[in-house]
């Protein structure tokens, strides 16, 4: 394993810049918001809130993809990055597929996703289109020769979101619970986007814990070679059970590829939810949430107090175990119409949350 750990100045200069106009721009955050962004600048030290990348392997992102690391100033001064506007500030959702059985939980489970993106991304609004399934998107598919499952083509969900998305539409992101390839000679991918048109499609098929076993309930029993067109081969097609894992590893998906969206490239400064990753293991070792680099570049892009977002964030993994420790006549109804969010998994980045608020509330 190689940890990669940058010098203090280093960082300073990363998240700061040297340019005297960035400069007098960072110093307009309160004492409390650059006592927290600096705390980066302490990586790795007992009780730090930010630690320093590890590379696992050679097949981890950062060996297997050499880039050009992005600093504040260079995502700052990048003429190609878009900002929301007044009338682009909207981030879109759209469903392909089926999300599982037709009920309450996984009505609730895109629901979940939209709460968590509103906050994540705090200052924006994020909607959610009808529901498609996959005939209406008219895309190509295939069944992989390898692992069997049903896959969909990423460039022609691709442009069926184009000609979907609002005008209002800072970003609108696909999401599917359906294997996904993007051309005939890949085995897979996991998503695909088109930052300067603002919009990507990405699945969560892989997210099963069972998806790499033999008995994966996705492969399809027999061999077939369904007709383009015939998309009946989706009527009830396996979508993996919604869980806390599950749950997790969307959330942290989807808000990583909508960090795309603005211009910021992959982080390789800290250990960050902007690391790349190319397989589930290393993704499961990314954060949940920016490093103080990636987020001073959100922050400058959509103006949001830190202390604010952290809160939202907070409220969402937590409100539904508030109203279970404090029930009555009203949440007893409701939780007899609803599934309590399955917020578990979220318990680490839950006391991080605490412990940034500190902070950031420290009088």
């Amino acid at each position: 394993m190689k940890v990669i750990q940058h010098s203090a100045e280093t960082l300073q200069t990363a998240l700061v810049s040297d340019r005297q106009d960035l400069a007098k721009l960072y110093r307009k955050y309160t004492n409390e918001e650059r006592c927290l962004l600096e705390e980066g600048f302490h990586q790795g030290q007992p009780g730090s809130l930010f630690h320093p990348i590890t590379v696992h392997s050679d097949s981890d992102w950062i060996p297997a993809h050499p880039e050009e690391p992005q600093d504040f100033e260079s995502f700052y001064r990048d003429p190609f990055r878009k900002t929301p506007a007044a009338s682009h500030n909207t981030v879109y959702i759209q469903t392909i597929g089926s999300f599982g059985e037709a009920g309450v939980q996984t009505d609730q489970y895109v629901e979940w996703l939209r709460q968590y993106c509103q906050a994540f991304f705090y200052g924006l609004s994020v909607k959610l289109l009808p529901a498609v399934t996959v005939a209406e998107t008219g895309c190509s598919f295939r069944v992989n020769s390898n692992s069997h499952n049903l896959q969909i083509l990423t460039g022609d969900l691709l442009r069926f979101l184009g000609n979907r998305k609002p005008k209002d539409a800072f970003c609108i992101v696909g999401i599917t619970m359906i294997d996904l390839y993007p051309k005939d000679s890949w085995n897979f991918v996991f998503g695909q986007a088109s930052l300067s048109m603002g919009m990507g499609v990405f699945s969560f098929a892989r997210y099963d814990d069972n998806f790499y076993s033999r008995n994966y309930a996705g492969r399809l029993k027999k061999l077939l070679e369904p007709k383009q067109g015939d998309y009946s081969v989706f009527d009830g097609y396996y979508t993996p059970p919604i869980s806390s894992t599950l749950l997790l590893r969307s959330c942290k998906t989807m808000t990583h590829e909508i960090g795309h969206m603005f211009g910021i490239r992959h982080c390789q400064w800290l250990s960050c939810v902007m690391q790349g990753s190319n397989h589930l293991e290393e993704s499961d070792r990314r954060p949940l949430d920016f490093c103080p680099i990636c987020l001073r570049k959100l922050q400058v892009s959509v103006g949001f107090k830190i202390a604010e977002r952290y809160k939202a964030l907070l409220h969402w993994m937590e409100e539904d175990q508030r109203s279970i420790s404090r029930p009555d006549e009203a949440s007893v109804s409701q939780s007899a119409l609803s599934c309590p969010k399955p917020t578990e998994a979220f318990h680490a980045s839950t006391l991080w949350l605490h412990r940034c608020l500190d902070v950031l509330e420290k009088t």
